[in-house]
């Protein structure tokens, strides 16, 4: 299916052509990844990929590793922002272990929210000092997305989205860009979750050495990116890349889970066919990322950086629109026809 027989198609309906502004584009961007004119966007299932970062003790972030967990167990509880929300949109949300320092409490791990615990290692280690993850490391955390894209699709899930929580995980998917597209620090280094003047200081140090695993990144690509990765982001790279093989739609979130798209797009060449861009971060690499994809984001402006695949869940009513208008709406063939028959 081609984009001009979506548009042909989108022309057709009951309506001035492109008077549905951008819900039109989102109806076409929609039908070229599902390859329909009957696109669908339920059942959808969210995943949650959450992990530390050893990069935590070089003081990039104002807050510490133990927030992670906090918030996974409110997630879990139900209490998230994400929790909230795909309640409200009435999407199967999971939360995935693979690789937090220290799991959720006994008392929180059978909340609302489904725990799967596919723990690779404690966190990673610190890629200031040393490889994040060995190359082993970032494989099977590769293959826990795998699995929970397949997961999701065999229990009928139509249409997937992707989050992550990670404290520190900003500066890995700022390492991962700049090793991917070989920017500057600058271009990608941003705030995160509220760094102060010192904390981004030590990020920028941390982003800029990083240039050190180019050579190796030039050498073995996979082992390059696992250098400077974190596990969370490599699980979202394999659940975007599974995707693509099951031929599954995928909202793809923020900066972060856009720089394990960009991880998806480089070691699974493809991928990119079936991933769709929810929104444009405050952070300053998001629209670098997105550019590199050849992705346009559906929200520019709302300022939405949170993650936990909150972007994608703040979007995902307007897909619902865009899909009932390309299925269900009158053409104007069958407006003409009523004219014709008063």
């Amino acid at each position: 299916m081609t984009p001009e027989s979506i548009h042909t198609h989108l022309d057709g309906l009951a309506k001035p052509p492109g008077s549905l502004g951008r819900l039109e584009q989102l109806a076409a961007r929609l039908c070229e990844v599902q390859q329909t004119l009957s696109p669908v966007t339920r059942p959808r299932a969210c995943v949650l990929f959450a992990a530390d970062h050893g990069v935590v003790a070089a003081g990039v972030s104002a807050w510490p590793s133990a927030v992670t967990t906090a918030v996974c167990e409110l997630v879990l509880a139900g209490k998230s922002a994400s929790a909230v929300m795909a309640r409200q949109t009435d999407t199967s949300l999971s939360l995935v272990d693979v690789g937090l320092i220290r799991p959720p409490r006994p008392q929180h791990a059978h909340g609302t929210v489904p725990l799967v615990s596919a723990r690779v290692r404690a966190g990673t280690r610190n890629l200031a000092l040393e490889p994040a993850l060995s190359p082993a490391e970032f494989q099977q955390a590769w293959e826990v997305g795998e699995r929970e894209a397949h997961r999701a699709v065999e229990a009928g899930a139509k249409l997937l989205l992707a989050g992550e929580l990670g404290i520190g995980n900003t500066t890995a998917a700022a390492c991962v860009t700049r090793l991917i597209l070989n920017c500057d620090t600058e271009s990608v280094l941003g705030p995160g979750a509220g760094a102060t003047p010192e904390t981004l200081a030590r990020k920028r140090n941390v982003i800029t050495d990083s240039l050190r695993y180019r050579v190796l990144y030039q050498a073995d690509s996979r082992a390059g990116l696992a250098a400077v990765c974190g596990l969370e982001l490599a699980a979202l790279a394999g659940f975007f890349a599974a995707a693509h093989a099951l031929e599954v739609a995928v909202l793809v979130d923020g900066f972060i889970a856009t720089s394990a798209a960009l991880m998806a797009e480089t070691l699974a060449p493809g991928t990119v066919r079936h991933l769709l861009a929810t929104h444009q971060s405050p952070e300053p690499g998001h629209a670098l990322q997105l550019a590199a994809l050849g992705l346009t984001p559906a929200l520019e402006g709302w300022g939405l950086r949170l993650g936990e695949a909150t972007g994608a869940l703040t979007l995902l009513p307007l897909f619902d629109l865009a899909a009932g208008l390309v299925t269900n709406m009158g053409t104007l063939d069958q407006v003409q026809a009523l004219l014709a028959n008063p």
